[in-house]
């Protein structure tokens, strides 16, 4: 392989890194955007124009008087003036301002690429994927604004911002994997079957654990236990179970919501510890061995900002340890993702 393509390779791996570090920015923003409550201050969907705010103040009055149709003003914030207005507006505006520009960041290197000739043909369709994939989280993202837009709902559809919240994280480790695939030496790539089994495994139980995340985010379900180690004063919640439906348990009731979601912690904890015992056994100079505390440091981390969130939830959610609690999830996602791909064997 010429010098020159390793070049080429670098450079679209770089862009893809670039990427990944705006999606990551893009899902904190609406964590900041769902604490705030800023989620449906902009009732339109309007890629183009709506781009720029309101830049009058009848234009700003419109704006608000759509917002005022809603449930949310009616029965949460109808002592909202135009001035509070405003203030929640600016989160979802840079919330959809950011997507945009990551649309830009991704759309327009490609074509310079594709105009140098810097993607080959193994390229083309991870990138009409990627492409799809950005096209889709916006469209979802949309689909659950729209059903928190009428008079029946003060928030969000709380399975929505989960759908919403994971498409973003496929997206980012899609993202990923490719840009590895692309920099990534071959000779870092190892032959550890049972190690990699083992963090599919836990990948799978973390997806699991941000999807109940996102409910608890869209149920506030932290207000409804800020004790810990016990919830509420009991290590099993009588009420877990208060409605006839299973599913509607597991899926709608605060308490049951978070049992699981602590319940999940630990596990994927004591797992996480377990696959970094076993990646030990690796070969001291290689990459993986090098960076396995990274799961390990990140998961106690998370444990520890979930802990002290929890607490937190007094009255309201305290939005920094939340926020991080979030970054730090995510950051732990994407580490595993790097350690299933170091240990694969899989060389490009």
């Amino acid at each position: 392989m010429g010098t020159s393509t390793l070049q080429k390779q670098r450079l679209i791996a770089i862009w893809l890194y670039v990427g990944v570090g705006m999606i990551i920015i893009q899902v904190l923003l609406g964590g900041i955007t769902r604490l705030t409550g800023s989620g449906l201050s902009i009732t339109e969907w309007d890629p183009l124009m709506g781009a720029l705010p309101p830049m009058s103040e009848e234009a700003w009055q419109k704006a608000f008087d759509g917002y005022k149709e809603i449930a949310q003003f009616k029965f949460l914030n109808n002592h909202f003036t135009l001035s509070d207005f405003k203030g929640i507006f600016l989160w979802e505006w840079l919330h959809r301002e950011w997507a945009r520009a990551l649309s830009v960041v991704f759309s327009v290197p490609f074509v310079y690429f594709l105009m140098r000739k810097m993607i080959d043909r193994t390229m083309v369709k991870p990138m009409i994927i990627l492409f799809l994939l950005g096209g889709l989280q916006g469209v979802i993202g949309w689909y659950m604004v729209k059903s928190g837009l009428n008079i029946e709902n003060l928030y969000v559809d709380h399975i929505k911002l989960a759908i919403h919240f994971i498409a973003a994280l496929i997206l980012a480790c899609y993202t990923l994997w490719f840009a590895l695939k692309l920099s990534t030496p071959g000779t870092e790539i190892l032959s550890r079957p049972r190690l990699a089994r083992l963090n599919i495994w836990i990948l799978g139980l973390l997806t699991l654990q941000l999807i109940y995340g996102a409910f608890m985010a869209g149920l506030h379900a932290a207000l409804a236990a800020n004790t810990w180690p016990d919830i509420n004063g009991m290590w099993v919640p009588g009420n877990m179970f208060s409605h006839n439906s299973f599913l509607w348990n597991i899926t709608q009731n605060q308490i049951t919501i978070q049992f699981i979601h602590r319940g999940l912690a630990y596990i994927i904890a004591i797992l996480v510890t377990i696959w970094w015992w076993k990646a030990a056994e690796t070969p001291e100079h290689s990459l993986l061995h090098r960076v396995r505390y990274l799961p390990l440091m990140l998961v106690l981390l998370q444990v520890m900002l979930g802990v002290l969130t929890l607490l937190g939830s007094q009255v309201k959610i305290p939005m920094l340890l939340a926020i991080l609690h979030q970054f730090t999830g995510m950051m732990l996602l994407l580490s595993l993702l790097w350690t299933l791909f170091l240990s694969r064997a899989r060389v490009r």
